[in-house]
């Protein structure tokens, strides 16, 4: 009998479909979603930029991998992609920003040095008549002289003043050694002035100041039972000025301001002769 041959129908070669999503381009779809919520939030966009980069990466390697056939997925690694970059391009720009934000408020707590000036004092005006005609000149000096190298602000003369960048100016005016307090113990008045001349409150405080002795000790205001005029605490309000002493145990060779009482270091420095 006979046997039909079995009529076998060979489909011809297809290419194999992707049968699945690309894993990768699921992952940096995900990271980028992460990091672009989280891009604008200050010390958090840290690990944004991380998750930002890893995101990019995984979705090249998913894109190679879906123009291979292997996987689908290709718009999802697309949108991870430009996730991952939009978040980048975030995370740098609020980190400029928020940077910046800080300086100034650091500026503001913490004001630095704009400028110094020899200004002749009310207690030492009627000795020294050549004060006010070589102030000008010596401002003009010191100007030329800061753009050749950095100013000392540490070995300043008393007298002297310097400006700060908001506003205020501080002036030493004169240092009266030789008082006795009432345990006859020696006592060292100095005698200082703060100008507003910004556009807002400034703060003054017998705390700004140290004084330094020739040890190279340190130290804070000191108590006189005969104290005169003695600096307070306070704000002064713009175009204000107001005059103080400030007292310290013993002899001092220098006189040390600090725009910021919690500075670790002063912010200028006045040399007594």
């Amino acid at each position: 009998m006979d046997q039909q041959p079995q009529n076998l129908n060979y489909a011809a070669s297809q290419p194999v479909k992707a049968s699945s999503t690309s894993g990768m381009a699921i992952t940096s779809l995900v990271l980028g979603i992460l990091a672009i919520v989280s891009s604008w939030m200050p010390i958090v966009n840290n690990f944004s930029m991380v998750l930002a980069v890893l995101g990019v990466v995984f979705a090249i390697i998913g894109l190679v991998g879906i123009r291979k056939g292997k996987k689908k997925g290709q718009g999802l690694a697309i949108a991870g992609l430009v996730l991952g970059i939009l978040s980048g391009i975030i995370v740098l720009a609020t980190q400029g920003l928020y940077g910046a934000a800080i300086d100034a408020a650091r500026e503001e707590i913490n004001p630095s040095i704009a400028a110094t000036s020899n200004v002749a004092t009310s207690d030492n005006a009627s000795s020294d008549t050549n004060g006010d005609s070589n102030s000008d000149s010596s401002s003009d000096s010191s100007a030329d002289n800061a753009q050749e190298e950095a100013p000392d602000y540490s070995n300043l003369s008393l007298g002297e003043s310097i400006e700060l960048t908001d506003g205020s100016v501080i002036t030493v005016n004169s240092v009266e050694s030789g008082l006795t307090n009432y345990d006859d113990s020696p006592v060292t008045g100095v005698s200082v002035t703060y100008t507003n001349n910004g556009s807002k409150e400034v703060s003054f405080n017998p705390y700004d100041w140290k004084a330094q002795d020739a040890q190279g000790a340190q130290y804070s205001q000191g108590y006189y039972s005969e104290a005169d005029n003695a600096l307070s605490s306070g704000t002064l309000a713009p175009g204000g000025t107001v005059t103080g002493n400030v007292y310290f145990d013993g002899d001092i060779t220098k006189v040390l301001y600090y725009s910021n009482m919690f500075n670790d270091s002063a912010t200028a420095g006045w040399v007594v002769e």
